[in-house]
């Protein structure tokens, strides 16, 4: 058994989601002065690899405290979209199911590798990290329902397309204009306004959060680590995601792993 990590890291480097508060970290004992080192943060939670509970989007769902077990370690995949991502790509259940046999009830990994923008990965990016990367075609929503998934997860900062979410509506309108950006680029991808008004309508503003969460179906963002290990790619293994046990909480940040081979004790 080999077991594999799928988290970014974190820590006051990494960016956060527009408009939220940062990262932030100090030292508030030191070991020459008190003998121990200890360290005090403060954060919010949409940042690093995180898990999303329902709570984040429904008034009385489930929060991190209150997710099953089993929805949260068990049989799953890792699907290399790889070949079929540039910016603002949209994945669909076809690409998925021509790559890898999903099962129900699956823990369900997507690998478009967009990761390497991230603020620790490869070729750092943020602004293509967070304004250009792929998101989630409309058929992914009932395909995930049909399938009885619980969760899911992307090695982007959200699984909803920029094209429903601020950054592609209003994030800087009137200012900095990075929606007008996106915009002009998602118009020229995908064949003009009207195609991209019919892709992405008002009523699918942050889709795979919105119509997925009612239903329990939730979501892991930022995956990265070892995600592009060959060996995982398109395969069926274990995977597991280990969020701390938040009582209340809407998310936490968890460590999100594969293991790969038989589990010899």
């Amino acid at each position: 058994m080999k077991i594999y990590d799928l988290s970014q890291p974190l820590n006051e480097r990494s960016s956060f989601w527009p408009y939220y508060p940062p990262f932030e970290v100090k030292y508030i004992k030191r070991k020459a002065e008190h003998g121990v080192n200890a360290q005090y943060i403060m954060t919010s939670n949409h940042m690093g690899t995180h898990l999303d509970a329902p709570r984040h989007f429904v008034t009385a769902g489930k929060t991190i405290d209150e997710l099953p077990l089993e929805w949260l370690c068990g049989p799953g995949v890792i699907v290399d979209l790889r070949d079929a991502m540039d910016e603002l790509a949209v994945y669909t259940p076809q690409m998925i199911e021509q790559r890898v046999q999903v099962k129900p009830g699956d823990l369900v990994l997507l690998h478009t590798g967009w990761h390497r923008y991230a603020d620790f990965g490869a070729t750092p990016d943020e602004e293509r990290y967070y304004h250009y990367h792929p998101g989630a075609h409309p058929d992914l929503v009932p395909w995930l329902l049909e399938k009885k998934i619980h969760v899911w997860g992307v090695d982007c900062v959200s699984t909803d397309h920029p094209m429903n979410l601020p950054i592609g509506r209003f994030l800087g309108k009137g200012a900095h204009g990075q929606c007008d950006k996106v915009r002009a680029k998602a118009e020229q991808k995908f064949g003009g306004k009207a195609a991209v008004d019919k892709m992405f309508p008002d009523s699918a503003y942050q889709l795979t959060h919105n119509a997925l969460f009612p239903k329990d179906c939730i979501h892991i963002e930022n995956l990265g680590g070892e995600i592009e290990a060959p060996e995982l790619q398109n395969k069926r293994l274990i995977v597991g995601c280990f969020p701390w046990k938040f009582k209340g909480g809407e998310a936490a940040f968890c460590r999100t792993v594969a293991f790969l081979g038989e589990w010899k004790i």
